[in-house]
């Protein structure tokens, strides 16, 4: 299938490692344009040469999504580098263990904001962009979302709020053509691949997810229904 992305421009958060370099490299496949953030500057700017190596183009932005300024900061680098932003997709988490016994509330708010406050603060500076270009936002959520997982209690919250999200922002900018939608991977290393979980972020920017907005798009062969069916 030919996803037709070709030079469209992906903000990819935590887009260096893990899932999100399965986006990225999914994207660049396509043709897309991959903007990458991380913590990690040696790893981000390996896999953009490497890229580069193969005349592909990608952008990495070295930063902590810890607050507001730095998330105002990425979509303005985006924009001044290439004028548009076609598609956000928001990956980057931490799996902190702030739970309710063996946290406190200062820890959970902290995990909040760090898993759940750049969700919200890209979307809200990406959004001027995505209205040119009737783009879209991608937001990966977690199996922790509807499962739940034990000492996890801010990481899980803020999975669950990101499903609720992306349900709000699907009706409230259906009218301006931006589509949004979540992947809910699960146990990527035993029953998921990063590629394969890209390839379906791929299709959700190509047009030829046109018609798909507001929805959970698991990946994980069936596992987190299993979870559902033997927690009843």
């Amino acid at each position: 299938m030919d996803l037709n992305i070709q030079n469209q421009v992906v903000i990819v958060t935590g887009g260096s490692e893990g899932i999100g370099e399965g986006i990225v490299r999914s994207i660049v496949r396509e043709g897309g344009i991959p903007v990458i953030t991380g913590r990690d500057k040696r790893t981000g700017e390996n896999l953009v040469n490497e890229f580069q190596n193969e005349r592909k183009e990608a952008f990495f932005i070295e930063v902590s999504l810890s607050s507001i300024e730095t998330c105002q900061m990425v979509v303005d680098k985006t924009l001044d580098r290439y004028g548009r932003i076609n598609a956000l997709v928001n990956n980057d988490a931490l799996n902190d263990g702030v739970g309710l016994e063996n946290g406190s509330p200062d820890q959970f708010q902290r995990s909040l904001l760090s898993n759940l406050g750049h969700y919200y603060h890209l979307a809200y500076y990406c959004l001027d962009a995505l209205k040119k270009t009737k783009g879209t936002i991608i937001n990966i959520s977690s199996k922790t979302a509807l499962t739940g997982q034990g000492n996890t209690s801010g990481y899980a919250a803020s999975k669950g709020a990101q499903l609720a999200l992306t349900k709000a922002w699907s009706e409230e900018l259906n009218k301006y053509g931006i589509r949004v939608n979540a992947i809910v991977p699960t146990e990527v290393k035993r029953m998921t691949t990063i590629e394969e979980t890209g390839d379906i972020v791929a299709f959700l920017i190509s047009e030829s997810a046109i018609k798909t907005t507001g929805e959970f798009i698991f990946v994980n062969d069936g596992y987190a229904h299993l979870d559902q069916a033997l927690s009843r």
